[in-house]
C-alpha cells in the first residue's frame, strides 16, 4: 500500500480523499492543515496533524499531495514538502511554472525526492494532449476552449467589488469560434471571440445594481477583453443553482498532412473541477512513488511520467486489456 499524505483540507483536500476511498493500492495515513487540528472534522478516520508536525511524520508517508493555492500558498510549500516527501502538487501559474520547477528540482534532487509539479486538466492532461497533438500534427494550430465551468479566481474578483455579497462567474466558450475550429477553418480568434463570461450576483441590500455591473463588466484582467453578461439573483438562488463547482473544456488541433486536413480534439465535461482535479492528482502520486522506488529524483511535469506507472495494473494486464 501506497502511504499518502494531504496538505491543505479544501475542496481539493476533500476530492482527494475521496480518490483515495476508490483506490486499493493507496492508503491515507495523515491530512495537514494549517487550521486547530482538533477543529477539523474530516470523512475517513486519518489522523490530522498540523502543518508545522510534518517533519515528525517523514517516514511514515510515502507521497504527499499539496492541495494549496498557486497564488501564495505552492511557490513555498512544495519546495519545503521536497525536502522530506515524494510530492504532487496542482500549480497552474502558467508564466511561473519554469521558476517553480527550478525550486522544486533543486531540492528534491537534494532530498532523493520526486515532485511532480502543475498535475491537473489544464495544466496536466490538457498540456499532455497539446504535445501529442503537436507531435503528430506538425503543420497546425491549436485551440483551447475553456468550459461551460465556474471560474473561482474570476468569481473571486466579482466578490469584491463594493456592494456584492456574493458572486459565481461561468467562462463559456462561443460556439461559433468551436464550430469554426472543428470544421477546418483554422481561424485567427481574439480573447474576445473564444470566451464570454456569465456572472451571477447576489447584491447587498441598497448596493447600486448598475454601478456592480459596470464595474465588474470594465474590471481590467478579468472581465474587460470578454463580452460579459451580470445577472442579478437572490441568496437562495445562488445556493440552490450555483453551489456546485463543473467545468471543463476541449483542445482542439487542426493540421494538414500533404494535401489532407486533420482534426483532433481531447474534451472534458466535469460536475466537479476539484474532485477530478483531485483523481487526476492521485494516480499522479502513484507514479511518483514507482519512480522514487526506481531511484528517480527531482522535479517532473505531467511529460516526464510513462502513463504506465499511472494505474494500478500489471504489465501484463495493461497490454491485454487497454493496448
Amino acid at each position: 500500500m501506497i502511504r499518502l499524505g494531504i496538505l491543505g483540507y479544501g475542496n481539493l483536500g476533500r476530492g482527494v480523499e475521496k480518490a483515495v476511498a476508490a483506490a486499493d493500492d493507496i492508503t491515507l495515513a495523515a491530512v495537514f492543515t494549517r487550521r486547530d487540528p482538533k477543529s477539523l472534522k474530516i470523512a475517513s478516520d486519518a489522523p490530522v496533524y498540523s502543518a508545522g508536525e510534518m517533519a515528525a511524520h517523514k517516514d511514515d508517508i510515502d507521497v504527499l499531495i499539496l492541495c494549496g493555492g498557486s497564488a501564495n500558498d505552492l511557490p513555498e510549500q512544495t519546495p519545503d514538502a521536497v525536502k522530506l516527501f515524494n510530492v504532487v502538487d496542482s500549480f497552474d501559474t502558467h508564466a511561473r511554472i519554469p521558476e517553480h520547477f527550478a525550486n522544486v528540482d533543486r531540492n528534491a534532487k537534494e532530498s532523493g525526492k520526486v515532485g511532480i509539479i502543475s498535475i491537473g486538466w489544464d495544466p496536466g492532461l490538457f498540456s499532455l494532449m497539446r504535445l501529442l497533438f503537436n507531435a503528430v500534427l506538425p503543420d497546425g494550430k491549436d485551440y483551447t476552449f475553456w468550459g461551460k465551468g465556474v471560474s473561482q479566481g474570476h468569481s473571486d474578483a466579482a466578490r469584491r467589488v463594493e456592494g456584492v455579497a456574493d458572486a459565481r462567474q461561468y467562462t463559456v466558450p462561443v460556439a461559433a469560434a468551436v464550430e469554426r475550429v472543428r470544421k477546418g477553418e483554422d481561424p485567427e480568434l481574439t480573447t474576445r471571440e473564444k470566451h464570454t463570461r456569465e456572472c451571477y450576483v447576489v447584491a447587498k441590500e441598497g448596493a447600486d445594481k448598475d454601478k456592480i455591473a459596470e464595474t465588474i463588466k470594465n474590471m481590467p484582467n478579468y472581465y474587460a477583453e470578454y463580452d460579459t453578461t451580470v445577472n442579478f439573483i437572490t441568496e437562495e438562488e445562488m445556493k440552490r443553482d450555483h453551489s456546485a463547482l463543473p467545468h471543463g473544456g476541449c483542445v482542439i488541433r487542426s493540421g494538414r498532412t500533404g494535401d489532407n486536413h486533420h482534426t483532433m480534439e481531447f474534451s472534458l465535461k466535469l460536475d466537479s473541477n476539484p474532485e477530478f482535479t483531485s483523481s487526476v492528482l492521485l494516480c499522479y502520486a502513484r507514479a511518483a512513488y514507482r519512480l522514487n522506488c526506481e531511484g528517480a529524483s527531482g522535479a517532473k511535469t505531467i511529460f516526464d511520467i510513462p502513463p504506465a506507472y499511472l494505474i494500478n495494473m500489471s504489465g501484463e494486464e495493461i497490454r491485454a486489456h487497454l493496448l
